[in-house]
């Protein structure tokens, strides 16, 4: 008998009047909502304009979306194209299915696409977002609370999940939640990236490859705990062999971009460069003359001892004319 265990939600949808409330996507939508608002925090931090990170959002979610389901549906094709199966459950991504190295790989498209529309370099877009993609996945993972799916080995663990579904194959009983795991996992991650950038000034891409590699290090062995059907090759989940390979890339591209490219971005958003510029030309005409003309006079030691001189001769003069007057005026009388 299990003293204690994580209840899982008696349904994985609630009804605001007539509209449904689906949990899967009510946590979406909010880990998206975070992504964006940190990125931004972070992006003006780094001398970017605010609005620019949702602005290219625009393009990557969709984008991310499409490749996240995209990847679920052809690793797992046989829930949707088999013999029983109707394809049309392929495209209700409100039920759950959404496969994290398609989203990434698609949604840096968009973003890819979104940023050269704005002239903006993507290595440095995706630093500064990175963390907040981190703290989205942390949030989207609930949604599989909400559907009772993705859990781990039998357990009976204090912190065990109760499934109670019998649909799909399930089995009520407790299981390790590795939804949760996961979850805790990203925090860990987002932290972890925070933090290496303000100590190292990580750029040209390297806070969102650190993010990669930190994250893959963590599916690796929560992919390995999960017991739902999957495909194998030998001997380990697909989802563990694309965690190892998008690792090791992510890990060769930082030890590759910090010999070729030290240090960070000075500009990350030319636009806002050329602006304060133009304002300063603007603005500032008057003092930019006075202080050129100080300059000028400051740097040059003849300008300041001519200026004196000048004075002196042109009091030397004075004293001569009125010697002058005076004689002429006393051979008169």
């Amino acid at each position: 008998m299990e003293l204690a265990f994580i209840p899982s939600p008696s349904r994985g949808v609630l009804y605001l009047g007539p509209i449904p409330l689906r949990g899967y996507a009510f946590c979406i939508i909010i880990g998206v909502f975070v992504a964006v608002w940190f990125g931004n925090k972070r992006w003006i931090a780094r001398g970017g304009r605010a609005g620019t990170v949702a602005d290219i959002a625009v393009w990557a979610v969709p984008f991310g979306l499409i490749g996240g389901r995209l990847y679920h549906v052809i690793t797992d094709y046989e829930l949707y194209f088999s013999e029983g199966r109707d394809w049309v459950d392929a495209f209700k991504i409100w039920e759950g299915g959404l496969g994290i190295w398609g989203a990434i790989a698609l949604g840096a498209l968009g973003a890819w696409i979104g940023a050269r529309r704005r002239g903006i370099p993507m290595p440095a877009y995706a630093d500064a977002v990175a963390p907040g993609i981190a703290l989205a996945q942390a949030i989207g993972r609930w949604g599989n609370w909400f559907n009772q799916e993705l859990y781990g080995r039998a357990t009976d663990l204090p912190w065990a999940l109760e499934i109670t579904s019998s649909a799909d194959g399930r089995v009520p009983g407790t299981y390790h939640p590795t939804f949760l795991y996961e979850s805790l996992w990203c925090i860990g991650v987002a932290l972890l990236v925070i933090w290496a950038d303000r100590r190292f000034k990580l750029g040209h891409g390297r806070a969102f490859a650190l993010y990669v590699a930190a994250y893959c290090a963590g599916r690796f062995w929560i992919e390995y705990m999960r017991v739902d059907d999957a495909h194998h090759i030998l001997g380990l989940r697909l989802n563990n062999w694309t965690a190892l390979f998008v690792f090791l890339l992510a890990v060769v591209y930082i030890v590759i971009s910090a010999r070729m490219r030290p240090g960070r971005e000075a500009v990350v958003e030319p636009a806002v460069e050329a602006t304060g510029d133009e304002s300063g030309d603007a603005n500032g005409d008057d003092s930019a003359k006075s202080a050129k003309g100080s300059s000028d006079t400051e740097g040059d030691p003849e300008a300041g001892d001519g200026t004196e001189d000048d004075g002196r001769a042109k009091h030397d003069t004075d004293v001569k004319d009125d010697v002058k007057d005076g004689a002429e005026s006393a051979k008169k009388s």
